[in-house]
């Protein structure tokens, strides 16, 4: 079996995260991962700390974290572009799995959306919109017909992300599951993703296995 993570940090644009490309690569290939998608934060607050003057300019650089990951990674571990967005209205947090450097090139506004509308834009697109930790302190109950999925486990061990609450939210209204670590610091372990029969090398690959439910979770 080969195992994906589906939710990892890196410290060039996640100003909460403290690990750098090769410490990222060491970890997840020593715990005999295969595939890695790196969700950096993607948010107002993120474009904010790194003062940038236009969205072309943020884009470059989320995007550029990406490539560095990668280029570290030299084939090791399949390095996949993914994130963790965050709109103006709450501070709940989705999984994008399908993204492009186009479509955020393409869609500036992006903080300003809701959940509802731009899951229409996200089907549109072909990106999978997915809540992390739905029931961590803070976040707001969306309405599952405004979904592709919920993360079930979340395996950050600064808190209580209640992923038995997520796993029976997801069975209930028939949403996709996903697991991650939501890596940030490489003092925990790396506790999470996704098993399958078969080595994940692309996000095209890996939307259509999280689509199918061709998937074992990783629940540690």
């Amino acid at each position: 079996m080969f195992k994906t993570e589906l939710h990892c940090h890196s410290l060039d644009i996640s100003e909460c995260a403290r690990v750098s490309v090769d410490d990222i690569v060491k970890k997840f290939t020593d715990a005999g991962y295969t595939t890695l998608v790196l969700a950096n934060h993607l948010n107002y607050g993120t474009m904010k700390h790194h003062n940038c003057a236009s969205w072309e300019e943020f884009v470059e650089k989320f995007y550029g974290a990406y490539e560095k990951l990668k280029e570290c990674a030299k084939g090791r571990l399949n390095i996949l572009f993914g994130a963790e967005l965050r709109f103006k209205q709450n501070i709940n947090d989705y999984l994008l799995f399908g993204i492009t450097k186009k479509f955020l090139l393409e869609n500036e506004g992006i903080f300003d959306l809701k959940p509802e509308s731009f899951h229409k834009i996200a089907m549109e697109n072909g990106v999978l919109f997915v809540q992390a930790h739905p029931f961590r302190n803070g976040m707001t109950v969306v309405t599952p017909c405004h979904l592709d999925g919920v993360e079930v486990f979340n395996g950050h061990m600064g808190h209580d992300s209640r992923n038995d609450v997520a796993m029976a939210w997801a069975e209930k209204f028939g949403l996709i599951k996903t697991s991650g670590t939501d890596f940030h610091y490489n003092d925990v372990p790396a506790n999470a993703g996704i098993l399958t029969e078969y080595k994940i090398t692309s996000m095209d690959q890996l939307v259509k296995t999280l689509k199918e439910g061709t998937y074992q979770l990783i629940l540690d």
